[in-house]
């Protein structure tokens, strides 16, 4: 029965667009892979160039403090796409499959499909692993550029350090994935439509491997660059559980053995510069586009990234690096260019913001708040904090002074962010502040769910299993 309805919404929108439907705004959606806060607009990180995500910023509403739901690709587009966060659908690692999780009837391009809009997209949206193209009336499938990014410059010494990989390229910025895919985007941007429209640009770089043409590494000489923060004890004061999450034995002992800590970030860098000249082509075509003056875009990224912050590199932990990531809003009619929000939010707001601004119905399942109020006075008063999820029952909340981590096994880690922005002093353990991690322990889960499928956890498992009878 279910299967019917859903069947009969979908055939709905195929219907001629009456008045109400036209002046429903157009959507375009910009999905960014691993891209931390190295941005200009939030002054993280004085190396980075990116002039086109800055120009984006001045159009709307820039985030300051906006958090991912999970520190991991799959997890975390599952839970922006569907509105439910990986405590409730399981989906907590890159090997739980989300779609046994969320069914056809609850995704963010349903909603917009049963309100009447052509939905599409490119690249990278939810994890590729698992692909449910039914949910999209047009998506570009063949990206290319496999073979380009393996032709190393012969300035690459090789293609990185163990497992973090860059390497200067020898071709041309056209020849790579994200080139074609941003094409799709202003094809669409340009083309007339008789309906309003939800369109999907989803970015792969800075994703590893920081593979980008010659030319982008050149703008970031190797010997110029700057460490991020980093204190040699950092891990003195973490708990077990948060130790056994940085991996200082892996990738970073990997990185200082091998002395090119400096290149390795010039790789990001160089990444970063080839992304934002992408998102330079996307507004370009924005600002020709037919549709510009009915458009919104919501600009996001789908977590951050350490590149040596607590011993750690990549995601997969709940400190500042790896859960902020970008947040930008462009709301014709609604939004103010120029305007920054300094509130805490995290993206599982997205999708209920899209429901409220498209004058869409919001479905029952969503557990985010909208943060309209914010878009439109991005001073409001705002008392939500932000929650991020690693894997099963790990949950950091984030307000605008504090973060509180709690891990599975009961460790905790607690931060003053205003005077301690770099999470250097874990003061969970001082008395004075157990009302602090109180109050923002009252916003974590009450019930998680296992995980789907079986996952990472599951492998974790036979992992060990198999190393306790190699040491017998």
């Amino acid at each position: 029965m279910k299967r019917l309805l859903l069947t009969l919404g979908l055939l709905f929108t195929s219907l001629p667009l009456t008045a109400a439907d036209a002046k429903k705004p157009n959507v375009l959606f910009i999905a960014i892979d691993d891209l931390r806060d190295w941005v200009g607009y939030l002054n993280h990180n004085t190396q980075t160039v990116t002039p086109n995500i800055d120009r984006l910023a001045k159009m709307g509403t820039a985030f300051t403090r906006s958090y991912c739901a999970a520190p991991v690709c799959n997890p975390s587009r599952a839970a922006l796409m569907s509105g439910m966060r990986p405590s409730t659908t399981g989906v907590y690692d890159n090997n739980n499959d989300w779609r046994l999780a969320i069914p056809m009837d609850k995704p963010l391009t349903t909603a917009f499909r049963n309100g009447g809009y052509f939905v599409c997209g490119a690249g990278k949206i939810y994890h590729e692993s698992y692909k449910r193209r039914e949910e999209w009336d047009d998506y570009m499938d063949n990206e290319g550029g496999g073979k380009a990014e393996k032709k190393l410059s012969k300035n690459a010494k090789d293609d990185g350090v163990g497992g973090i990989k860059f390497a200067p390229l020898d071709c041309e910025d056209s020849d790579l994935p994200d080139y074609k895919i941003t094409d799709y985007g202003i094809e669409q941007l340009g083309k007339a439509h008789d309906r309003p429209f939800f369109l999907a640009v989803g970015l792969h770089k800075p994703h590893m491997p920081w593979n980008v043409p010659q030319k982008w590494y050149d703008k970031f000489p190797a010997a110029d660059i700057k460490l991020p923060p980093y204190k040699e004890d950092d891990l003195a004061d973490i708990p077990p559980a948060g130790v056994a999450m940085a991996k200082p034995g892996g990738d970073h002992k990997d990185i200082l053995d091998s002395g090119r800590w400096k290149e390795a970030i010039q790789g990001y860098l160089a990444a970063i510069a080839y992304t934002d000249m992408n998102i330079g082509r996307l507004l370009d075509a924005y600002d020709k586009s037919p549709h510009k003056d009915n458009t919104l875009i919501v600009f996001w990224c789908d977590h951050g990234w350490h590149l040596g912050e607590k011993h750690h590199w990549r995601k997969f932990a709940l400190w500042e690096e790896a859960t902020r990531a970008p947040l930008l809003w462009v709301v014709p009619g609604l939004t103010k260019p120029g305007s920054i929000c300094e509130r805490t939010v995290d993206f599982m707001s997205i999708y209920p913001t899209l429901m409220d601004v498209c004058g869409l119905p919001r479905p029952a399942h969503l557990e985010g708040p909208s943060i309209k109020p914010l878009l439109a006075d991005s001073t409001a008063a705002w008392d939500q904090p932000a929650m991020t999820t690693f894997k099963f029952n790990n949950h950091a909340v984030r307000n605008e002074g504090w973060r509180h981590i709690r891990y599975a096994n009961g460790d905790e880690e607690l931060y003053n962010e205003a005077t301690d922005p770099n999470e250097w002093t874990n003061l969970a353990k001082d008395p004075q502040y157990n009302d602090t991690k109180a109050q923002l322990a009252a916003f974590m889960p009450k019930t998680n769910q296992q995980p789907v499928g079986g996952g990472e956890e599951k492998k974790e498992q036979k992992r060990e299993k198999k190393k306790k009878m190699k040491e017998k």
